[in-house]
């Protein structure tokens, strides 16, 4: 399962970057725990224009990355694995990592051998259930974050709407 990290995940204020300002939206930690406890993989794809911008290094990214790696450890969670795009167009150019870009969902794939048309894909924006509807797979919004501005047009791609990441986890292994 790709999971977006910021809104999705861990709270966004907005180019997080610092592991102190890092917190996990309620529910989510023991959400990724129900993944991890049906063997289902976790992974983040996360785009992070900050670095482009040049608002932040890549080694904050990681440092922010491994402060969530404790966070989940709290409650027996952990992540299989986490991308990132450190692209904008306006900043650096096109790329293809950047969601809704595939590039990362296909490395993942090949490192983590997925299936990404039995995947799910789940975040706050269109751009992060987008990639189902180009792949194959279901895409999820979830109203954290900046979802509930977007419910329309992520129906329109096809995605389900539900309140935040446990009701995802719910409808992929059940709520029981």
């Amino acid at each position: 399962m790709f999971l977006d990290r910021d809104g999705t995940l861990v709270h966004d204020p907005g180019f997080l970057h610092d592991p102190a300002a890092v917190r996990l939206l309620p529910g989510a930690a023991q959400a990724v725990a129900r993944l991890n406890q049906a063997g289902v993989a976790a992974i983040t794809v996360s785009n992070q224009s900050g670095i482009a911008r040049g608002l932040y290094p890549a080694a904050d990214y990681h440092a922010v990355q491994r402060r969530v790696a404790e966070l989940l450890k709290a409650v027996s969670a952990r992540l299989d694995a986490d991308y990132f795009c450190p692209h904008h167009p306006a900043f650096s150019g096109p790329c293809d990592c950047r969601k809704p870009g595939l590039r990362l969902f296909h490395e993942a794939a090949a490192a983590l051998n997925l299936d990404l048309e039995r995947s799910v894909y789940i975040g706050d924006r269109p751009s992060d259930v987008e990639p189902a509807r180009r792949l194959g797979g279901r895409g999820i919004l979830v109203r954290t974050g900046e979802g509930t501005r977007h419910e329309a047009q992520a129906r329109t791609l096809g995605a389900t709407v539900v309140a935040d990441l446990a009701a995802a986890v719910d409808l992929i292994v059940g709520n029981a």
